[in-house]
């Protein structure tokens, strides 16, 4: 697969990492959904000083360009679905109970700069490739990681005669222990094995972008379970 075509976003999952940007294992630290319509990765940089030596009469003696500073991406999540989970999950938002039990909405407080998420996306590919002549896999997708988010906020909320988009706002950040992660995103042999990242993000690094050929989670409408072998070497 050479040059694979991206066809559209199909699933986003969602999962809590703490102060470090270690995944939290657990029943409630995770979420996947797809009723979502775009999710923007705003380059944010600081562009850098450049050095100029001009003589008296004028004349340009030396210059150089300063260099940029990458800071990392703004993100831009715009979506439908109001799930309690997800909101708190990406947020901090602490979560409204019903009478059994079960999240039936959340409360808006204040920023917490302290939580954070990671968020994984699938888009489907277009290529002749995709379903070789071995049948090992069912297709090919791209799977981008941005490993740690923090700052989630939702942005201003108009409701009225049209659809209701929200849109949270986040940053990512560099480093972290995501590692090669909880999941299994990645073959691992020509048998399509399912199984982690193969090698972890750089210390320096905000975003992953590969191509896999494992088929993303399916949504949910409830808290999904973080688990998987780095949760048992934690």
């Amino acid at each position: 697969m050479s040059c694979p075509l991206i066809a559209n976003a199909s699933v986003i999952r969602i999962t809590r990492v703490d102060g470090c940007g270690r995944p939290v294992c657990g029943t409630d630290n995770g979420f996947v959904f797809d009723c979502f319509a775009s999710l923007a990765m705003n380059v944010n940089t600081d562009e850098g000083t450049d050095v100029e030596y001009k003589a008296a009469n004028g004349r340009v003696c030396g210059f150089k360009r300063g260099c940029p500073s990458f800071k990392g991406f703004d993100t831009e999540l715009n979506f439908f679905s109001f799930s309690p989970e997800m909101i708190e999950i990406m947020t901090g938002s602490p979560v409204v109970l019903g009478y059994d039990g079960r999240p039936i909405g959340f409360d808006s407080c204040s920023i917490q700069c302290n939580s954070g998420f990671a968020l994984e996306l699938w888009a489907e590919v277009l290529d002749e490739e995709v379903c070789d002549v071995s049948g090992s896999g069912d297709g090919a997708w791209i799977y981008a990681l941005l490993p740690w988010i923090s700052n989630g906020q939702i942005g201003d909320l108009e409701i009225g005669s049209e659809q209701v988009v929200p849109q949270l706002t986040g940053a990512t950040r560099a480093g972290g222990g995501w590692g090669v992660g909880p999941y299994d995103v990645l073959a691992q042999d020509a048998a399509n094995t399912p199984g982690p990242l193969l090698t972890p993000l750089g210390s320096n690094c905000h975003r992953r972008i590969i191509t896999t050929t494992i088929a993303p989670p399916e949504p949910t409408c409830d808290y999904t379970p973080v688990a998987g072998e780095l949760c048992l070497a934690s």
